[in-house]
């Protein structure tokens, strides 16, 4: 008798010599249809990848049969006890159902999935089925952690697309309103389908919000200002100020080029940017240009030296001022760290302090994207970017609703085109789908050597317009703003950027997300903060020794720039410096859409 030894190792045999005749296939046939251009690369990189994953998934279940035969046992357990419950269902009976969606599934909301019997049995068979598979894929031997972070992304993404709530013969609600409707709310979902589709030419989104509902610079992104400088990047707002005395030295800030810098200033109420001027602050925003074919080979070089530390010297222009502060978001402030590391080895000191926003300096962690982050995939945006010579921004938005597929796709998937509804006017989600390009030679930059290669944090690893970048060797006193429940930006990750800085670091951790924890204006009172003046290693044991307050973290950073602002001085006006106005803000770079952008 053949011992277990034996077969496994002819099987792992026989694995391989497949699995390479397979990859060997595939390669020929990616590098064939990308050079063709009959399909994009990118799209064919993420095919591959999940081929790969199907495959080591296969692999998995030869090389270990009985885990899965234990697997399947466990599976006919739970349709054993789905048989009864559908017995006493039928007998006129209520009991307790043997799979019920997780507390924030929101796609067997309706009571139509429990009041008939075969549409409550058919949710249940989904709802084993599906968390079967995810637990075995979760439990896969012999994977690294990334690997298997990828696997499980993409039976994530099979698994919701195969949800019953996604087709209309087995949506229980979709049938009962197709009923109700006489069929006109498919009629109207194809109408959606239809200006969805022409509104993003080539790239499907399904639509999120009534886009008609909104004008940046008409009922968004409306703090009175004026465009007082640009190059080829980017455009520098000056601000109207509200008081009659501001601080001596202005703020300037850094916002990401990921999305467009609004999401600071989308209404009064809620604007970051008005807050700051009725502060008492002369703020200064970089809005960064939409980039197309033209701009393929602006690196980060470039962004550093036409975005900040342009701006830093129109800011004294515009003042007079040597010094100011500053404030990076997102990317923004991974450029913003990148400059002040530039800026100390050229002996400059204008920024007197950084306040940084949800910012990855460290990438040992890079959150849900980490499923993208590996040399095949990014060989495969490479080879997209190369081609047209940006990332289509709305490519990048359909990648980030991935992360959270069932929320962000599918439910507006059956809202649009099912139900037949027209998405509500939501000005976040607006300017969420208000995407930028990304330049090839910028974003290959970035996704490869701090992503891939987490060299940003690494003393001297990288060179920046002549200069090598160390983070420990900055002096500047500097506030760290993270969140909670970001998954974009983990504020454990972001946490061990900070403690890389040099200089004095203060850390303050927000409820909430990558979004909802930085635009929290105080009217609300919601989310809270946690502080903590040490700075420990560990970001366990600085949120162990942390105190929590209430409401937003604005007025607690307001008390720690106070230090930094200098005396008062009489307000200024746009255009009363050396720079002349050019237009009124928001400015016309915010204006172009990607999609514009690439013609």
């Amino acid at each position: 008798m053949l011992g277990m030894d034996y077969i496994s190792k002819t099987a792992k045999q026989m694995m391989k010599t497949f699995d390479d005749n397979v990859r060997q296939g595939q390669q020929q046939l990616e590098q064939w249809l990308g050079d063709t251009g009959m399909v994009d690369h990118a799209k064919l990189s993420t095919l591959s990848e999940m081929s790969d994953a199907y495959r080591a998934m296969a692999e998995d279940l030869l090389l270990h049969p009985l885990r899965f035969a234990s697997a399947e046992i466990e599976l006919g357990k739970k349709h054993l006890g789905l048989a009864r419950y559908t017995f006493s269902r039928l007998t006129g009976k209520q009991p307790e159902p043997v799979a019920v969606p997780e507390s924030d599934d929101r796609r067997f909301l309706a009571d139509d999935w429990r009041k008939h019997v075969p549409f409550d049995v058919l949710q249940q068979v989904y709802l084993i089925n599906s968390g079967a598979f995810l637990n075995w894929v979760e439990n896969m031997e012999g994977l690294p952690g990334p690997a298997r972070d990828q696997m499980m992304f993409y039976a994530r993404q099979l698994t919701s697309a195969l949800s019953p709530s996604n087709y209309p013969l087995t949506n229980p609600e979709v049938l009962r309103i197709t009923w109700e409707r006489k069929g006109m709310n498919l009629v109207d979902g194809a109408r959606n389908l239809v200006e969805d589709l022409r509104q993003n030419p080539g790239l499907f989104n399904v639509g999120m919000t009534d886009r008609s509902a909104f004008e940046v610079g008409g009922n968004l992104a409306t703090t009175p200002g004026k465009v007082v400088y640009q190059n080829e990047l980017i455009q520098l707002i000056q601000y109207t100020p509200t008081t009659r005395t501001v601080a001596q030295q202005p703020l300037l800030i850094i916002p990401p080029w990921i999305n467009k810098f609004y999401i600071l200033d989308l209404t009064e109420r809620n604007s970051f940017i008005r807050w700051l001027v009725s502060q008492g602050q002369t703020v200064f925003v970089v809005s960064w240009r939409n980039p197309g074919p033209a701009q393929k080979e602006t690196g980060w070089d470039d962004y550093m030296k036409l975005g900040p530390l342009a701006a830093i010297d129109a800011v004294t222009e515009a003042t007079g001022e040597e010094q100011m502060n500053a404030i990076g978001y997102c990317i923004g402030g991974t450029l913003l760290g990148s400059t002040m590391a530039w800026l100390e080895k050229k002996n400059r000191n204008p920024i007197i302090s950084t306040t940084y926003l949800t910012t990855l300096l460290d990438f040992s962690d890079p959150g849900g994207i980490g499923v993208f982050i590996n040399d095949h995939s990014i060989r495969g945006i490479e080879r997209a970017m190369e081609r047209k010579g940006y990332l289509d921004g709305r490519a990048m938005a359909f990648t980030f609703n991935l992360l959270r597929e069932n929320d962000l796709f599918w439910s507006y998937w059956t809202n649009n085109y099912l139900k037949g509804l027209k998405p509500a006017a939501f000005d976040l989600l607006y300017w969420n789908t208000d995407g930028t390009n990304l330049p090839y030679r910028m974003h290959s930059y970035y996704l490869r050597e701090m992503y891939l290669h987490n060299r940003l944090v690494q003393p001297d690893a990288l060179t920046m317009n002549g200069e090598t970048i160390n983070l420990s060797e900055i002096r500047v006193p500097s506030f760290f703003l993270s969140a909670r429940q970001d998954h974009i930006a983990k504020w454990k990750t972001t946490y061990h950027g900070a403690y890389a800085y040099g200089g004095d670091v203060r850390f303050v951790l927000s409820g909430s997300g990558h979004i909802a924890g930085v635009i929290n204006p105080p009217y609300k009172e919601k989310y809270g903060f946690w502080t903590n003046n040490t700075l420990p290693e560990d970001p366990d044991a600085w949120f162990s020794g942390a105190e929590q307050h209430p409401g937003s973290w604005w007025p607690y950073w307001r008390e720690w720039i106070v230090g930094y602002e200098g005396d008062q001085v009489p307000a200024r006006q746009p255009g009363e410096g050396k720079l002349e106005v050019i237009e009124d803000a928001p400015g016309s770079y915010v204006k172009v859409k990607a999609a514009d952008a690439g013609h």
